[in-house]
C-alpha cells in the first residue's frame, strides 16, 4: 500500500525541484528516529498477515471475465464501518493501486507474551480472519461479482478487460500506455495515479516490460507482436510478452507478513535470516503464469513488478554516460535487497552496494549503527517520485513522511521498518514480501503459518541461514522460472547451527536428520555463476552453501540438509501445543511439504495445466477470453467450497472438513 499522505500532488518537475531537499530531512528524521527508538523495548513478538485481493465481473452471456473498478465505492463503506466500530474491527481494508484491487489485514496483530502456547494458538485465528475477510467483501458484491485470490488477471491489459468497458486514449494517459487504461487506476487517492505519472516522466519514457513467451507447439516462431505504436515497436522484444504501465506489476496481488520484533537487534537478525528464504517461498507460492492474455516461461510476478516501476533514466541504467544523474543503480526499485544489516550478516555482503557516501558519514557521524546506515544511505540514492506540497517542510523531529517517501517506495523482498512517530505502540518491524497469493485461505494461512514457525526456530534456536547475497540474488532468477518447484537447483546453507545455539537446537538438529526424508532426484538445472566474492573465501563458500532443490530445501536431504519442515515438526515437540492447534499445523506443513515434493502442484502449475487442458486452447500460448472466464469460474467455486481442487491440497478428510465447510 505504502504512505498515503493527503495534498496535492506535485507533478515530477516541481518534484524534482525538491528531491534533495526530501533526502536530506528523511535522513535527518531518521537519524532522530533511531537515537529516540534504538533501545525501545517490546515484550513481544507482534505479527500480521496482508493479502491482496482481486475484484472480478463475470459476463455469462458473453462468457468473459472481467476486472471490476468498484474498490473505491467497497473502501468507501469499510471506511465508514473502521470509523464507527474502532479497535474492534475484525478486519481492515485499504486501497491498491488497481482499482479492481484491495488490501485485507486482520483488525489487530496477532501476538503473544507466551511464545511457546499463546503464540501458537494464534495460528488457528489465522485462516478464521481470512473467511470473515472474505465473507465482508463478498456481502457487498453482486451475484456475477466476486471477490478471487489470484496474483494476476490473465487477461490485464487485453481488450475490454475492465468492467465498466472504458474507452482508452493513450495520448492523454499518465502512464502513455496502449493497453492499460487510466481509470483502472484506484481513483481515491493522488498516489497511485502520480507513481505511475511520475516514473514515466522520470524516465522520459514509458516503461518497459517483457517477459519471455512459454513456447508451445504452434506459437509463432518468432514471437514477434505487430504494433503501429512507435515507442512499442523499439521496445519490444522477440519472443516476449510487451507490457507498457506500471499496472501491470502494481496490478498483481500477493501475501506479505510483518512482523514486529521485541527490539532493533531481534528486527536486524529477522531481517537478513529470512532474505535467503525470499527465493524458495516464491518459487513454493509460484502463482502467475499468464501475462496479458499469454502463457509465459516465468511462473511469478516478481519480474513484472520490477520492470513496471523501474525508473531508472538510462544514465543510471548504464546506456548513456553520467551527466545529469549521480550513480550507475544496478536494480529497479523492486528488487531483492542487496545487503544485510546485522553483525553476523555483514561478511555475507559480497555485492558492490551502491549508496550516498554524503548521507552515510552523516549518519555514522550522528551515531547510527554503520551497517543500518549504509542500508538507508543506499535507498536513498532513489528520487521521491510522489510528493505533496503541503508536506514539503515539516518537523524532522516529530514527523517522518520525507523518510518514509523514500522508504515506502523501494519494494524490495524485505523492509526494515522503523517504529512510526504516530504510533507510539507499534515497534521495530520487519515485512517478508515476495510471496505470491493463493486461491484458498487454507493454502495462504499454511505459508503465513510456516514463515511465522521459520522465525520461532531461527531466534530460539540462534539458526544461521545466511548466503552471500550474490546467492540470493541467483536464486531470485531460478525461483521466477516456470515450474522452479521441480526444475531448478537453489543455493542454502547446510550447516544451521551456530556456536552461540542452545544444546535443544542441535538435539532437535539430529532428530530432524535422523527422520524419514523425500529427497527427490530431479533432473535439475544447476546455477552456473560460482565466483569466489570479496569478503568469503572460495573455501567458506563451499563449506557453507551447497545447491539443493526445494524439496531436499523443505524436506531434507540425508547427510546434506535436515528439512524445514522436520526442523519445525521435531521443535512443535519440545513446546506446549493443544491438540487443535496441532493438528492445524500438521496440515499447514503438509501442505507445504507436499507441494515440494511435487505431490501437489503450485497454483501456477495449476493454472498453466488448466490452460493447456481446455478444450479452446489452440496449443499457440494464447489465453482467450473463453479460457480467462472457464478459469475464473473454477477458482471461484474453489474459493467458496463448490469443488475440491485436489491437484492443490489433496483429499484427505480434514481438508475436505476444511475447505467445502462453509464455517468460519
Amino acid at each position: 500500500m505504502g504512505l498515503l499522505t493527503l495534498g496535492q500532488p506535485l507533478t515530477w518537475d516541481e518534484t524534482r525541484k525538491y528531491a534533495e531537499h526530501v533526502r536530506e530531512h528523511g535522513i535527518q528524521q531518521f537519524i532522530h528516529a533511531y537515537h529516540r527508538l534504538k533501545d525501545r523495548q517490546d515484550e513481544y513478538l507482534k505479527w500480521g498477515d496482508e493479502i491482496e485481493y482481486m475484484l472480478i465481473k463475470f459476463d455469462s452471456k458473453q462468457e468473459k471475465a472481467r476486472v471490476c473498478l468498484k474498490a473505491g465505492e467497497i473502501l468507501s463503506i469499510m471506511d465508514e464501518r473502521e470509523a464507527k466500530e474502532g479497535d474492534k474491527r475484525t478486519c481492515l481494508w485499504r486501497p491498491e493501486f488497481g482499482a479492481f484491487m484491495v488490501e485485507g489485514t486482520p483488525g489487530m496483530p496477532y501476538g503473544a507474551s507466551d511464545l511457546d502456547i499463546t503464540l501458537l494458538s494464534n495460528f488457528n485465528e489465522v485462516e478464521k480472519n481470512m473467511k470473515i475477510r472474505r465473507k465482508e467483501v463478498e456481502s457487498l458484491l453482486s451475484k456475477d461479482e466476486a471477490l478471487l485470490c489470484i496474483t494476476s488477471f490473465p487477461r490485464l491489459g487485453c481488450k475490454d478487460f475492465t468492467w465498466p468497458l472504458i474507452h482508452h486514449d493513450p495520448a492523454k494517459s499518465v502512464t502513455g500506455s496502449i493497453f492499460f487504461p487510466d481509470k483502472a487506476i484506484y481513483q481515491g487517492h493522488p498516489r497511485f495515479r502520480t507513481i505511475a505519472q511520475n516514473i514515466r516522466s522520470r524516465r522520459k519514457r514509458r516503461v518497459i516490460i517483457n517477459i519471455p513467451i512459454y513456447r508451445d507447439v504452434k506459437t509463432p516462431d518468432p514471437f514477434i507482436e505487430d504494433f503501429t505504436d512507435n515507442e512499442a515497436k523499439q521496445a519490444i522484444k522477440a519472443d516476449h510478452v510487451y507490457m507498457d504501465a506500471m499496472g501491470f506489476g502494481m496490478g498483481c496481488c500477493c501475501l506479505q507478513v510483518t512482523f514486529q520484533a521485541s527490539n532493533l537487534d531481534e528486527a536486524r537478525i529477522l531481517y537478513d535470516q529470512l532474505t535467503p528464504l525470499c527465493p524458495i517461498m516464491m518459487a513454493l507460492s509460484a502463482a502467475s503464469p499468464i501475462q496479458r492474455g499469454h502463457l509465459c516461461d516465468l511462473d511469478c510476478r516478481w519480474s513484472v513488478i520490477s520492470q513496471a516501476v523501474d525508473d531508472r533514466t538510462k544514465e543510471e541504467l548504464g546506456e548513456e554516460p553520467l551527466k545529469f544523474s549521480k550513480f550507475r543503480i544496478s536494480k529497479s526499485r523492486y528488487d531483492s535487497i542487496d545487503s544485510y544489516i546485522s553483525q553476523d550478516g555483514s561478511k555475507y555482503n559480497d555485492i558492490q552496494l551502491t549508496y550516498d557516501q554524503v548521507y552515510y558519514q552523516k549518519m555514522v557521524t550522528e551515531g547510527v549503527d554503520p551497517l543500518i546506515a549504509k542500508h538507508i544511505a543506499h535507498l536513498f540514492i532513489r528520487d521521491p517520485i510522489t510528493l505533496y506540497r503541503e508536506k514539503i517542510d515539516q518537523d524532522d523531529e516529530k514527523e517522518m513522511d520525507h523518510f518514509e517517501n523514500i522508504q515506502s517506495t523501494n519494494w524490495q523482498t524485505m523492509r526494515f521498518k522503523p517504529p512510526p512517530p504516530s504510533a507510539p505502540g507499534i515497534g521495530w518491524r520487519v515485512e517478508f514480501r515476495p510471496m505470491e497469493v493463493q486461491i484458498t485461505e487454507f493454502e495462504n494461512a499454511a505459508l503465513v503459518v510456516f514463515v511465522v514457525l521459520l522465525t520461532r526456530i531461527i531466534l530460539s534456536y540462534r539458526l544461521n541461514l545466511l548466503l552471500p547475497i550474490s546467492k540470493v540474488d541467483e536464486n531470485m532468477k531460478e525461483a521466477q522460472k516456470r515450474d522452479a518447484v521441480q526444475r531448478c537447483r537453489f543455493w542454502f546453507r547446510k550447516r544451521i547451527i551456530t556456536h552461540t545455539s542452545p544444546p535443544e537446537a542441535s538435539a532437535c538438529l539430529r532428530a530432524a536428520s535422523s527422520s524419514e526424508t523425500n529427497p527427490s532426484d530431479q533432473n535439475c538445472k544447476q546455477n552456473s555463476n560460482r565466483n569466489p566474492n570479496n569478503n568469503i573465501s572460495e573455501n567458506d563458500i563451499d563449506e557453507s552453501c551447497v545447491l539443493l532443490t526445494i524439496d531436499e530445501i523443505i524436506n531434507g536431504k540425508s547427510g546434506e540438509f535436515p528439512g524445514l519442515v522436520p526442523l519445525l515438526k521435531h521443535y512443535l515437540l519440545s513446546v506446549e501445543i493443544d491438540a487443535e492447534t496441532h493438528c492445524t499445523i500438521s496440515q499447514y506443513l503438509n501442505l507445504i511439504s507436499s507441494r515440494a515434493s511435487g505431490k501437489y502442484l503450485t497454483t501456477a502449475q495449476w493454472i498453466r495445466h488448466f490452460v493447456q487442458s481446455h478444450t479452446d486452447y489452440k496449443k499457440d500460448s494464447v489465453v482467450t477470453d473463453k479460457i480467462n472466464y472457464d478459469l475464473l469460474k473454477t477458482i471461484k467455486k474453489i474459493t467458496k467450497g463448490k469443488i475440491l481442487c485436489e491437484d492443490l491440497v489433496g483429499n484427505s478428510s480434514y481438508i475436505k472438513e476444511r475447505l467445502l465447510s462453509h464455517k468460519i
